[in-house]
């Protein structure tokens, strides 16, 4: 499904390709791309949200405690 903006009357370039780079990115499609580009090992992948796991978990450990 391919993303599109429309430009509206009197916007300029600029601001229209602004847009087109927010919707983009709250859609994470750049972040797919630049994580598709090259091959990553299965045991890199787990390694890599087990990281992020236990940031969270920190984070959640935090807050609960304050």
């Amino acid at each position: 499904m391919p993303v599109e903006i429309k430009i509206r009357k009197g916007e300029t370039m600029d601001k229209a390709i602004r847009r087109l780079k927010k919707k983009l990115e709250r859609e994470n499609i750049i972040k797919d791309v630049r994580a598709k580009r090259y091959f990553e090992k299965p045991t890199e992948v787990r390694r890599r949200k087990n990281k992020v796991q236990a940031f969270n978990n920190m984070l959640r450990q935090r807050y609960e405690n304050a």
